[in-house]
């Protein structure tokens, strides 16, 4: 069963209006990616200015990177920017989001994410 935290980040990619999700579209669209079409692995706080995160594009690759911005400000996130941007399709498989990755794939191809 996929994890709820794929599900529910997800959704606040594709949808949500707050400013770190918004720019977090910004930044995927940069890269190549398609967000309404990305599932985010996950997105976690590591530090006061920096979260670290991993998406799976809609062609099947996986993508770690760290989102820098600062948590302080009130609107902090509109100036976030990416580091670390890599592509760890061909190793995600020893990481340590390995189970919430094959998850995320298999509800990726499922009928109900799938429309």
């Amino acid at each position: 069963m996929v994890s709820s935290i794929v599900v529910q980040y997800t959704d606040l990619l594709r949808n949500s209006e707050y400013d770190l999700w918004s720019r977090l579209r910004e930044l995927l669209k940069g890269q190549g990616l398609e967000p309404h079409r990305t599932v985010v692995v996950d997105l976690l706080q590591e530090g006061p200015d920096h979260e670290d995160g991993q998406v799976i594009s809609d062609d099947g690759r996986v993508y770690r990177f760290t989102l820098f911005y600062d948590q302080a400000a009130e609107h902090g996130a509109r100036n976030a920017y990416l580091d670390g941007w890599t592509d760890i399709t061909d190793s995600w498989q020893i990481g340590s989001l390995a189970n919430r990755t094959a998850d995320a794939f298999a509800w990726m191809s499922s009928p109900a994410e799938s429309s």
